[in-house]
Formats: C-alpha cells, structure tokens, sequence
C-alpha cells in the first residue's frame, strides 16, 4: 500500500499558487476602496457572503431539487438551500402557502428567462419597458441594423417572444399608463413585466395589474434593482399583485451574484413549470456555494440595521439629486423614490459617454445611460447615478452633496475639455490624458474616498492600502 501524502497542491494559498492573479484581485481592492462606486447596480457584499463564496459548496454538485437530487451526497446542501428558500418567503412577507421560490438561477437575466421558457410559448407577445426608458434588455428589445436595414434582436428574449414595449411619458419620464393600457388593448400580451434597469420612481402596481386583467396577461415584476428596498419596506411590494416576481441579489440586496423567482403556488401550476424550466431545461447544477451567499444575506436583510441601510440609500440618492438641480442640472422625473437618479445631461451640450469616460479617469464609477427622448443607445444623452455601495460604505447625505459636488466639477471639466478636443470620444478621451484639472478631481476624490471603510475586507487585509500607484 503507497504512503498517504502530507500535502495536496490544493492547499497551496493563491498568492504562492499564482502570484499575477493575486496582485490583479489585491488592485482590485485598491481601486474599490479608493474609488466612487455609483453604478445603481453595483453593491459591496460582506465578507460573511465572500466566505461562503469561497467555502466547499463550490465542490458540490446537486441538481435537482432538495430531496430530490440526482447526486448522492447532497444532505447538507439540501439544509443550505431549504434554509435559503425559507428565508427568502420570510424576507419579503410571503405565505408559503401562496407562494413559492426557486433560488437556483445563476443571476437576473436566466431567471427572466427561465419564467418566459416556463409561462409562456415560442412567439407568444410581451410587453416591458423600453430599453431607452429605462428598461431591461431581458424584457424584449429590437433595434435596427443600419448594415441591412433590418430588425435585429438584440437579446434572447426578442428572438423566442414578440415584443411590444411600453414607454415613459418623454416630459415628465414617468410610465406612460394611458398609452399602456391603450397599446396593449390592441396588442394583447400573454405577458406584462414592470420593472426596470434605469426607472427612478416606484411602480403603480394596482393599474399594471388592472390592465393585465383587462387584456387576459400574467403580470411579472423583475425586482432586481429594488429588491433590498422592498424587503425593506421602503418600497411597495410587488407580491400583492403579481402572478411572479424575479430579482437578482447583488443589488440593492447586497448579496453574491445570484437570482431568484418567485411564484404563486394556485392551480395553474406555476410551480413545477418554473423549477422544469430552471433545470433540466435551462441550466445545470445549482452554484449552492452562491445560494449559501443568499442565505446568508437574507439573513441580514431581515434585520433593523439593514431596515435602516434601505431607507439610507434613498435619503442619499434624494440629497445627491437635489444637490445637482440646485446645481442647475436636469434630473429625470425631477428626483427619485429609490436609490437611482437619471441625470439628463443634454441641456448642457455634453453626453453619458464622455461624462462615464472622465469619470473613470478621476475614480468615480457611474454609467452613460439614454434619458427620455434619446434616439441614440450608443451615445446617450445622459449617466444613471446610484447610492447603494457608497451607502454601504456609511456615507450620509452631507457625504452624497459632497459627490454631487465632484460630478458637477466632472461635467465642468468634461465641457472645458470638449469645447478644445471637438465632439468626437476618441479625441475627448485622447485630451484627458496629462490634464491638470482632471488630475486634480482624482486626487480629491481618492482623499475622500479613501476616509471610508470596505465592507468584505479590512485595511490590514489589503496587499495596497494606500493610494500609491494609482
């Protein structure tokens, strides 16, 4: 009989087993820590959610569901995801006699997906909102190709299902409800989905249903961004209505990469379609390392602490908006009920693209975005600004008056920069390079960023805790 090793090569650390990677991941840190993080979909997990990220889970395979696997070996897990399911009924107020959930999709766009799969048949009509109203692209989007002058689906969704979207009113960029409710008389969905990537105000829940039930439709409602304020309770909740809800976790949730649908358990038999439809027909093996995350952090959700994260978040947003038309800037709807903004920044002659651009170069990460009345996805007349990471990070409305202050000096110099360099990106971006004021607004907000904490990793668990290099 051989002897049994002393050692595996798999308990060698990532810093001696490959040291390029580790100093990529460690610059990583670097430039969440010393960096603005206002992209409205981006959040920073806990390190309990990073632990379970990086725990055995991930050598598990269990499809199926629990107690009904195709593995052996699955008891543990099964406790893991059943304690996430529980959790998330009991987040969001949901009798389990009503309603179920599959907490298996591996993030937001597969869930989406896997509902139509489930509810609906190949080129069956939905509608959603538009993409430049503020829209997902999973809720149907087409476009035109200027090479053959054709339709063309830009995701999934629009290739297996007809798409009709509805819009916002282009003066107050609010849902269009009339127009709604007129369009989809004519059209008749199978389908209605609310819900938004870039929608700053709560949703009118009681008339979306009103009008599905005038026209024979399931209502759905993809929660993705508003998940955390929901279970919150600063937001209404969409599960008084809705035949199904979807959301991603990694939002204004907080958790690991991961999605989740919810369904009403009645006679239609949603249930066993959705899970069907999540595996075999869609996906494999659940990820059960990220639905331990989501346990975890549905744990969090549930108590005051994160009660008063939410209602942070939309103070912070509010007081940033706010600042910014004081400023004598346009905000989309006038302001928020949520933890976005859309800033239009078309009355001062500059776009989304140019703006995200500088923005990067001074440590400060937000997105170009269409605004009402855009005709262009490519170079959108306007960025969406969110509060949940910096928020996390404990940031108050004075600090979120105090960003508003660097992205009105971002769009100044960005105007100074382009009245010399011309309206093209590619020589915007060109004279950013060497400029004094840019360098300037980089070292300020580095300064300020840097007095903030990190949720998931301290200082002294940082290869580069300091701003050098950067």
């Amino acid at each position: 009989m051989s002897g049994i090793p002393q050692s595996l090569p798999g308990n060698v650390p990532l810093e001696m087993h490959d040291p390029a990677l580790y100093e990529l991941i460690e610059r990583e840190k670097q430039r969440q820590w010393s960096s603005l993080e206002l992209i409205a979909s981006e959040n920073f997990t806990s390190r309990a959610v990073m632990d379970c990220l990086g725990s055995a889970l991930t050598n598990k395979y269990s499809e199926g569901l629990p107690g009904a696997r195709y593995y052996g070996g699955n008891e543990i897990v099964d406790q893991i995801e059943n304690m996430c399911i529980d959790r998330a009924l009991e987040a969001y107020g949901c009798d389990k006699a009503e309603w179920g959930v599959n907490v298996q999709p591996y993030s937001g766009s597969p869930a989406n997906f896997a509902v139509y799969t489930a509810l609906l048949r190949p080129h069956d009509r939905i509608m959603g909102l538009d993409l430049p109203s503020g829209g997902h692209l999973t809720h149907g989007f087409y476009t035109l190709s200027k090479k053959d002058g054709r339709r063309k689906a830009v995701s999934a969704t629009s290739v297996y299902f007809e798409s009709l979207p509805y819009r916002v009113d282009p003066q107050t960029g609010l849902v269009d409800m009339e127009k709604l409710r007129e369009t989809a008389a004519l059209f008749k969905p199978a389908l209605i989905i609310m819900g938004g990537s870039a929608y700053a105000r709560d949703w009118d829940y009681e008339g979306f249903r009103a009008i599905a039930d005038e026209n024979g439709a399931l209502l759905m409602c993809d929660m993705a961004h508003t998940s955390g304020l929901i279970a919150a309770g600063v937001l209404k909740s969409p599960f008084d209505v809705c035949d199904v809800v979807t959301t991603t976790t990694h939002k204004s949730l907080r958790g690991p990469r991961a999605g989740m649908i919810f369904f009403r358990k009645d006679e239609r038999g949603f249930e066993d379609l959705i899970n069907n439809s999540v595996f075999p027909a869609l996906q494999g093996g659940p990820h059960e390392h990220q639905i331990a995350g989501v346990a975890t952090q549905l744990k969090e959700v549930m108590t005051d602490d994160y009660k008063v994260y939410a209602q942070q978040v939309v103070k912070n947003a509010q007081a940033m908006g706010n600042k910014l038309r004081s400023l004598g800037y346009s905000i989309v709807t006038d302001g928020t009920d949520n933890h976005l903004i859309l800033w239009d920044l078309r009355p001062q002659g500059l776009t989304g693209s140019k703006l995200e651009k500088l923005c990067d170069e001074v440590h400060i990460t937000l997105n170009k975005n269409a605004v009402p009345g855009d005709r262009s996805a490519v170079s959108p007349g306007g960025a969406r600004v969110g509060a949940p990471a910096c928020t996390t990070r404990g940031m108050d409305e004075a600090h979120f008056e105090q960003i508003a202050e660097f992205l009105h000096r971002a769009a100044q110099i960005a105007l100074a920069i382009q009245a010399t360099s011309g309206k093209k990106l590619r020589d915007f971006v060109s004279a950013l390079e060497g400029n004094a004021d840019v360098q300037a607004l980089k070292n300020d907000v580095m300064a300020f960023a840097t007095q903030f904490p990190m949720p998931g990793f301290t200082k002294d668990m940082m290869k580069y805790p300091n701003i050098e290099g950067l």
